[in-house]
């Protein structure tokens, strides 16, 4: 498997798995409309180019500063995409959405929303992190790992558009969220078996 399919097959599981983005978008294209929708599918796309930063740096570091500490790294990575395969796969409960409270938004309010959510979930941050930790070796160009990143956010701002045109009309959010057990099946299988081949593919 190469860099490029490893970084798109993970990223594409990892943006569609319900979670707290998914939530908060689905909620404020319901409750505020398309726009407010999208402009928070903006704001989660922004997010994620926070955390590509900080782990393009960071191991950038543990590649020039040490080995070990890298293939430490990678190994905790997969790790953690082999766990959150299996939750993901038991996962019973699914997501809800709190349609209770139904403050207006501003653009600017829609957009830091979506940023805000994003930022501050350590599930991305490990996402992010542990991605970056299996496709990245040491000859791995700068661009390149920006590459990776540019798509990352892009998937994010593609897909959460994708829900936000959806659920800015009210009869697909019940279908839409119907599917839930069935994909976290799906991409919980996937996940775990890709963390598993990638902590035994040999580091470059």
């Amino acid at each position: 498997m190469t860099e490029v399919l490893a970084v798109a097959v993970i990223t594409v599981l990892a943006v569609i798995a319900p979670g707290a983005d998914f939530a908060m978008v689905v909620r404020n294209s319901y409750l505020h409309g398309r726009r407010t929708g999208l402009l928070g599918a903006l704001g989660v796309a922004a997010g994620v180019l926070v955390h590509v930063t900080y782990t393009m740096l960071g191991v950038g570091l543990l590649i020039a500063s040490s080995a070990f500490l890298f293939t430490v790294v990678k190994l905790v990575g997969a790790a953690y995409l082999v766990y959150i395969g299996v939750r993901t796969f038991r996962t019973r409960s699914e997501v809800t959405v709190d349609l209770e409270r139904t403050t207006e938004l501003s653009p600017l309010a829609a957009l830091r929303t979506g940023f805000l959510t994003n930022v501050l979930n350590p599930k991305t941050t490990l996402f992010v992190v542990s991605t970056f930790a299996q496709v990245v070796r040491p000859g791995t160009p700068v661009l390149q790992q920006a590459g990776y990143g540019l798509f990352m956010s892009l998937a994010h701002l593609l897909w959460f558009g994708v829900v936000a045109v959806f659920f800015s009309h009210d009869r697909m959010r019940t279908l839409m969220l119907r599917g839930q057990r069935i994909l976290n099946k799906v991409i919980g299988s996937v996940l775990a078996g890709l963390g598993v081949s990638l902590a035994f593919a040999p580091s470059h």
